[in-house]
């Protein structure tokens, strides 16, 4: 029985939180078996990008197929992410895990920040869940306790700057791409830009033992998961709800370090977990419709207000040079409106509104037949 990618989607959204918590705890597995961050960081990374290849020329070949444009857009996604990433990975080395986790939960205030900057209108709810997701955060992690190690400080937020940005650029990106291309060619442009750092750091690539390696697969493996049930999100939510269910990866890896490392939780964190799940609990089938992504970059967005109009005359004035109808000789009013409809971008369908009306223009209703 073939499921409707609507459930398919969902089931993407729901799973995201949970691959996106896998990753701290093989990562601490890692680590723990004498990996450095920077070996690890770069290996998992190979990993995800090849376990996707692999998977798209074996059963998914449709998916491989890019334009040239799109390609440039995955690129600056994956560039973006793989820096964030190596400061991540740094910060991390300098800041105890609470730490680190508290400071990189901060990417939602960056992704609201950004998300209101491009034009997207921010509900009392949506910042009501936001507040409810950071104070579980901190009741999670417990603060920070001890004195703050700036430099480690400032490399966490960086991350959670890019991480932020990740978000909003993917969203401008997936607007002509399936999600599974665009997961794609964002992994592969991160494992280029984190061998590339890795290639100046020295050490051993293959950890000596095996669970190490073993844990090292893991995350490849859930760090594939992750990227592409979260760009299935960013496609079919937008950036912000996205962040906003993804925020809960801290009550997931908590939990899973409950179970499968033994660590023990506080009443505090307890309370923190229940916190997360009534921000999730909060979500609306508002929140959940297929949204609308205009495919404008952000800052065309920001500079014009995201109007595609404004875009549009942005590129008549850049194509002519500035001239108005009436100052164009021998164009017609008639010629002008049709030049400006063909640079305007097609209209999309996947909305259910949107459908209706072409159903409607498709097959207009017949005429009354006449008594």
């Amino acid at each position: 029985m073939k499921i409707p990618e609507s459930t398919r989607h969902s089931m993407a959204i729901i799973f995201y939180p949970v691959f996106l918590g896998l990753a701290p705890i093989f990562g601490k597995m890692a680590i723990r078996g004498g990996a450095d961050p920077f070996t690890v960081a770069a290996l998992r990374t190979v990993a995800a990008a090849g376990i996707l290849w692999v998977i798209y020329l074996l059963f998914a070949r449709r998916y491989i197929y890019i334009f040239p444009a799109g390609l440039l857009g995955c690129v600056v996604v994956g560039t973006v992410n793989g820096i964030g990433s190596l400061f991540y990975y740094n910060g991390l080395s300098m800041l105890n895990a609470s730490e680190a986790q508290l400071l990189n939960a901060t990417y939602l205030i960056f992704v609201m920040g950004l998300a209101w900057i491009g034009g997207q209108p921010l509900s009392r709810r949506t910042l009501f869940r936001a507040a409810l997701a950071l104070i579980a955060v901190a009741l999670i992690t417990q603060g920070v306790v001890g004195q703050i190690n700036w430099l480690g400080t400032g490399l966490m937020l960086a991350n959670a700057l890019l991480f932020a940005a990740t978000f909003i650029l993917g969203q401008r990106v997936t607007y002509e791409m399936p999600a599974p291309t665009v997961a794609l060619y964002v992994l592969s442009t991160m494992a280029v830009i984190v061998v590339m750092a890795r290639l100046v750091y020295p050490g051993e690539w293959i950890p000596h033992a095996g669970e190490t390696t073993l844990a090292i697969l893991a995350l490849g493996v859930s760090t594939a998961l992750a990227r592409l049930t979260m760009f299935f999100g960013i496609k079919t939510l937008g950036g912000l709800q996205t962040v906003l269910i993804g925020i809960s990866e801290a009550g997931v890896s908590l939990v899973l370090a409950f179970v499968l490392l033994g660590d023990s939780l506080s009443v505090v964190q307890w309370v923190g977990v229940g916190i997360l799940l009534i921000s999730l609990l909060l979500i609306r089938r508002g929140d959940l419709d297929k949204i609308n992504t205009q495919e404008m970059p952000l800052f065309v967005t920001m500079h014009l207000g995201g109007s595609p109009d404004d875009f549009n005359r942005l590129a008549f004035i850049q194509a002519f040079g500035g001239q108005t109808e009436h100052q164009i000789d021998g164009v017609s009013a008639e010629e002008w409106q049709m030049i400006r409809r063909m640079m305007e971008a097609p209209p999309r369908y996947d909305s259910p509104r949107a459908a209706a009306a072409f159903a409607r223009k498709e097959n207009p209703p017949s005429p009354p037949e006449a008594r």
